[in-house]
This record gives structure tokens, sequence and C-alpha cells, in this order.
């Protein structure tokens, strides 16, 4: 199982925007309902995509300068970093179909050997 980083105001600059991969970020809170339905859906994202894409949660509680620095009116907010690209995103529950749809997201070809 893969790992989901929890970033905070103070990692989210290392963690998201020096990142040198495509970062999804998960703008998210503990009283969410729908933020707690695409929760698996960001596993599976972030097992499919292992070592192509990270997956990040921000906390919005805990960490409102993250929510005013990218205007997060309303969550689950999905956005996807790519550096050279400006940030886009998704709010409402999307599932990992919808989600590589809306980030043009496609599996990397296996090596041939």
């Amino acid at each position: 199982m893969i790992e989901i980083k929890h970033a905070t105001d103070d990692t989210f600059k290392e963690l998201v925007l020096e990142n040198p991969r495509p970062v999804v970020v998960d703008f998210w809170a503990a009283w969410c309902g729908p933020c707690r339905m695409v929760a698996p859906e960001l596993e599976k994202l972030a097992e499919k995509y292992e070592g192509q894409v990270d997956v990040v949660k921000v906390d919005v509680d805990a960490n409102p300068g993250l929510s005013q620095a990218f205007g997060i009116m309303s969550i689950p907010t999905i956005a996807y970093f790519k550096t050279g690209e400006q940030p886009r995103g998704v709010t409402g529950f999307r599932n990992v179909e919808q989600l590589e749809e809306a980030f043009a997201l496609s599996p990397a070809a296996p090596s041939q050997a």
C-alpha cells in the first residue's frame, strides 16, 4: 500500500511545488463526507501511478494559508500540479477514471526488455 503524504503550510513547497514529478493534491477536511468518499479513489490513483505521480493530502482546517493561497472555496478540491503549468483542479467526489480524465493522466507503458 502506498503512503500518501500530508502537506502542511510549511512542507507544501517541498512536497508539491518543488517536486520533480506531477502531484495530485487533495484539499480535504475531517468533517467532510465527500472527502472521506474520495480518499479510497486517491489511494487507487497513488498505487496506479506510483513513481510517476505523487498524491498529497492537505487538511484545509489545519492549513488555512494553503486554502487561501489557492482559493479553495469548497472541498474536496483535487488539484493537479505539474512543473511549468498552472495548477488545475476539480471539486466534489471523483472516481479514479474521472480524475485521470480531468488531469489527462495515463500510466507509463511497460518497459520493453
